[in-house]
């Protein structure tokens, strides 16, 4: 028995068609994928939660890691911990519209849950870390590591 999909055959024109409408379902599966889906929130990670976006960079003697996320209120909506050289950036996102007009009621709400978790540099601590919140960007500051990264070492291969 075969699970594999099995392909209606056509006739020409229409398989000219065909083959037109699945290259462009490919290029759009392609520059979807390379410019990140459906924007804010569109990759869901265990649990239900959604994954963070994030740009990370070494300027000067800092790291420094950047998360979007706009309308988000950082007193009440953003956890940042640091467990095990692991820091872990939480999210919660809730938006409500009401429209309240004499002969009806219209109320819409979103919410969702924004997760990044991302390995920090050797010995740094909960004390080290620095976060700001400005015009919707979330930054992170750690001190980078003082000891020069060594580069990894190559392994021989015996083809004995």
């Amino acid at each position: 028995m075969s699970l594999i999909k099995r392909e209606p055959r056509m006739t020409w024109p229409l398989d000219m068609v065909w083959s037109e409408q699945r290259v462009d379902q490919m290029f759009r599966d392609m520059f979807q994928d390379f410019f990140g889906g459906q924007g804010f929130v569109d990759r869901t990670v265990e649990g239900g939660s959604h994954l963070m976006r994030v740009e990370e960079y070494l300027e000067d003697d800092t790291c420094v890691i950047r998360a979007e996320l706009p309308g988000i209120d950082p007193d009440h909506d953003v956890e940042i911990s640091v467990a095990d050289g692991i820091l872990h950036l939480r999210a919660v996102r809730e938006e409500r519209t009401k429209e309240e007009r004499p002969d009806s009621y219209r109320s819409e709400f979103h919410y969702g849950i924004l997760e990044r978790s991302l390995r920090l540099p050797e010995g740094t601590t909960e004390s080290d870390v620095r976060a700001t919140y400005h015009d919707g960007i979330l930054e992170v500051r750690v001190p980078a590591p003082k000891t020069p990264i060594k580069p990894a070492a190559r392994i021989p291969i015996d083809r004995s």
